[in-house]
């Protein structure tokens, strides 16, 4: 897969309404912080190329989760656990994952709506049907700390948290919903990383969630 012309197709797609509404402001704020001397810096990584390092990931998280589990609870086993799973407990688990995909994109808000300066007004939600991808972003600057609180909140609370936990108590459940909600946050991890890698030497910097993209735009001086 050429990601290149996948990332040049993502960003000549239609947009909505409100993601036109949203980049409008935008290039309002540009404007203000760039004729207040900020320089602005896109961060922004393709979403197919988001969503494929979420499957990456789910491989050492997987092989993670469960030599631990095995180490912590050598009497349960895989065998066993198969013979114990129904259909029903199979219908609950998936019905849960589709739960806490929206769960993960209301913890994004609220942690970012903590930190923006209108509080959870600041903060819409949509869906890419393009991707069949959600997604929650917020409509004003944040520093760095808060934006990056936001963007691991979900992987944090919805991961590995339930991972720790059922591998502490034996779930298996609970620890394979983990590594789905950590698969889940891939996305994040790897919008993270690279606002994190990114360097500079501006002592004032501030995060814009990109209203059409996976990433961020940084202003700085």
């Amino acid at each position: 897969m050429d990601m290149k012309n996948e990332f040049k197709k993502e960003k000549q797609r239609k947009l909505t309404p409100a993601e036109e509404r949203r980049m409008e402001r935008l290039d309002d704020i540009s404007a203000d912080l760039q004729g207040k001397g900020f320089r602005k810096v896109e961060r922004t990584v393709g979403i197919v190329k988001a969503n494929l390092i979420a499957g990456f990931i789910g491989v050492p998280a997987f092989i993670l989760g469960y030599v631990l589990f095995s180490l912590v609870n050598p009497q349960n086993t895989i065998v066993s656990s198969m013979k114990s799973s129904t259909p029903l407990v199979h219908l609950l688990f998936w019905g849960i994952f589709v739960i806490l995909i929206a769960v993960h994109e209301g913890i994004h808000g609220i942690t970012w709506g903590l930190f923006a300066k209108g509080g959870i007004k600041d903060i819409e939600f949509g869906f890419m049907k393009e991707y069949m991808t959600p997604y929650c972003t917020c409509k004003t600057v944040l520093t760095k700390k808060a934006y990056i609180w936001g963007a691991m909140m979900p992987l944090i609370v919805l991961g590995i948290v339930p991972s720790v936990v059922g591998i502490m108590v034996g779930s298996r459940f609970l620890l394979n919903m983990g590594i789905l909600m950590i698969i889940s946050a891939g996305g994040d991890i790897l919008l993270t990383y690279e606002l994190v890698k990114y360097k500079s030497e501006a002592k004032e910097k501030y995060i814009y969630d990109h209203p059409t993209q996976a990433g961020c735009v940084v202003f700085e001086k």
